[in-house]
């Protein structure tokens, strides 16, 4: 796996995209703050127990890095959405497995040494179950950081962890935007989650291949 310092070492060997080339969505600042609230909670309980991560779930190990990677969670999340033109929809439902994840895994804890891993793994599956053409394994781990080899890992571990239930209803979906747009609203700010991307075919189970292809040729952004 590669350390924290590799991950922020790669990303900042990249290129920015200019802020002209799009408009960033809300739904990248409301999830941003909901999940640094969660992972600030989290790394106090690990620090303030005398054990620190010994006592944690081992589930989400794999997603470890050794130390938190320096870029932070909204400058990583618009980072995915320039590079990779996903819908916005796509953060939903990251967001939605990540959740998951921590129901069927409850000894295991959303941390800042697996955050940013979870968050390209599980945008990357998202796009793949919602966007027609989407990027495939090699350049979302050029974007994040990471290389092809670890993040095909990360990708079926995800899978397996969530017993491959990627199905998220119209439903669901709705539940989870307006949950987050309540956690804004605690903080006395009101924002509306873009719902530009929620079909029928969502409704459907969706299966998803590792070493999927479907996509157009990347542009280069890694040496």
């Amino acid at each position: 796996m590669l350390g924290s310092g590799d991950l922020t070492t790669n990303l900042s060997r990249q290129p920015e995209p200019s802020p002209s080339e799009s408009t960033t969505p809300r739904v990248l600042t409301i999830l941003s703050y909901v999940l640094e609230k969660l992972v600030a909670r989290n790394d106090r309980l690990v620090d303030g127990m005398s054990s620190g991560l010994a006592w944690v779930g081992k589930s989400l190990n794999v997603f470890h890095g050794v130390r938190a990677p320096n870029i932070s969670l909204v400058k990583y999340l618009e980072r995915l959405y320039k590079y990779t033109s996903c819908s916005p929809s796509c953060f939903v439902f990251g967001y939605v497995y990540i959740d998951r994840l921590t129901h069927k895994h409850p000894d295991s804890l959303v941390i800042s040494l697996n955050i940013h891993r979870l968050l390209v793994t599980s945008i990357m599956v998202a796009s793949k179950v919602l966007d027609d053409v989407h990027y495939n394994n090699a350049f979302y781990a050029r974007v994040g950081g990471l290389s092809n080899a670890e993040l095909n890992r990360l990708e079926v571990e995800l899978l397996f962890l969530l017993d491959f239930g990627l199905m998220v209803s119209s439903r669901v979906f709705e539940s989870y935007c307006l949950h987050l747009e309540k956690e804004m609203m605690l903080n006395g700010a009101t924002q509306r989650i873009e719902r530009l991307i929620i079909s029928n075919a969502a409704d459907d189970v969706t299966e998803i291949s590792v070493e999927d292809t479907q996509s157009s040729s990347p542009p280069q952004v890694m040496d």
